[in-house]
């Protein structure tokens, strides 16, 4: 004991010394440990091997914390109506996004500059789902006008009037402040294929607006390529130009960019047919989709192009669920539901309704409901 005092006492090395020496050490040493734990776990070409250069052997991991979003709005894995697996759009540039939420070129469209919408599935209007429940606030929504126009166009009719004669079949709401100025172009757009369309080409011809009709089944129609006919019309106001084309309501799964006045093929969505027309508002709507107005609806929703309509005139079909449109008859009925919601929170207000023949429902017989109605909707937000 007293040597180990002496030699203390004598200059040994204080225990500060021994801690700062320990410090050293323990840097090393960790990354020794590391070394040998993660090591063998690295890529081959994270690895230094014999004969590499220091440089060549640097490595980094990425490490993303960032949730993963799920895309789908309908949720549940119960079977939906609307439901759609999303697609990935490649774009020229070998890009790859996904479904509706995809960013579109800002020179697409001014629609598109709106950017997409999530369509927004509603509640029950009961507290379990009930036909019954769901039919009755479907047919008060389309039965209810929520605009009252003090004049208005009736069809065939290119003057206003403040009283439509008989029960018109539609109306396009004529306050000057929903009509396009008089010295600004005007553009009408028809889809239809039973030539039910006939009184409203003619209003808007009477108008001096820029007229397309869309039918597939035309013989006498472009052909599916737009500049065949739009040569002559642009700016010709009252000339109606038919196209052999329709609405399609699924994005393509290849976005291929499209030279003004042509787009090939029948089908394209609403957007791509305005793209190529080069026309950024349509100013009247009409079309009868023959029951593929709700997916197209919700394409319209969803990706903002309802912005750039001002006045639409639409037939909505309820004898059966839809193309591609799924689940049980509440399940459609509420779907239905949705997308009327959907059209009034993109701007729409309904200013008139005109109920069609029958009392089918989803193959039902119904009393208090017809099979079609045809709804005349305004945009207030332009």
């Amino acid at each position: 004991m007293r040597t180990c005092a002496r030699w203390w006492g004598r200059g040994g090395p204080p225990i500060h010394s021994g801690i700062t020496l320990l410090l050293l050490l323990t840097p090393p040493l960790l990354l020794a440990l590391q070394l040998l734990v993660v090591g063998p776990r690295l890529p081959p070409a994270a690895r230094v091997g014999e004969g590499e250069e220091p440089e060549s052997a640097i490595a980094f991991s990425v490490i993303s914390i960032e949730p993963e979003s799920n895309s789908r709005q309908w949720g549940s894995p119960s079977r939906r109506p609307g439901l759609q697996e999303e697609e990935e759009v490649e774009m020229e540039d070998g890009e790859r996004r996904e479904g509706t939420q995809a960013y579109e070129d800002e020179n697409e469209t001014h629609s598109r500059q709106m950017g997409p919408r999530s369509l927004k599935l509603q509640p029950w209007m009961a507290d379990k789902p009930s036909f019954k429940a769901e039919l009755n606030r479907i047919i008060t929504y389309i039965t209810r006008p929520q605009l009252n126009c003090s004049r208005v166009l009736s069809p065939g009719q290119a003057q206003a009037s403040q009283h439509p004669t008989d029960s018109p079949h539609w109306l396009l709401c004529a306050e000057d402040w929903l009509l396009p100025a008089a010295d600004k172009p005007c553009v009408a757009y028809s889809f239809s294929m039973d030539g039910e369309d006939a009184d409203f080409l003619k209003t808007v011809s009477g108008l001096g607006c820029e007229v397309h009709s869309f039918d597939p089944s035309n013989s006498n129609a472009s052909g599916g390529h737009l500049g065949n006919s739009l040569a002559s019309n642009h700016g010709d106001g009252g000339v109606v130009s038919q196209h052999k084309m329709w609405l399609e309501w699924r994005a393509p799964r290849k976005r291929r960019h499209k030279t003004r006045g042509n787009l090939g093929g029948v089908s394209h969505t609403l957007a791509d047919i305005m793209a190529a027309l080069g026309h950024h508002t349509v100013h009247f709507l009409y079309a009868d989709l023959l029951s593929a107005e709700w997916r197209i609806f919700q394409n319209w929703i969803e990706s903002g192009t309802l912005q750039s309509v001002h006045h639409l005139v639409a037939t909505v079909h309820l004898q059966w669920a839809g193309f591609e449109v799924g689940g049980s008859d509440e399940e459609v009925l509420r779907y239905w539901y949705s997308i009327l919601q959907g059209l009034q929170g993109s701007g729409l207000k309904l200013v008139h309704s005109s109920a069609g023949e029958g009392h089918s429902v989803l193959k039902r017989t119904v009393t208090n409901a017809q099979s079609l109605y045809t709804l005349s909707w305004v945009n207030t937000r332009h």
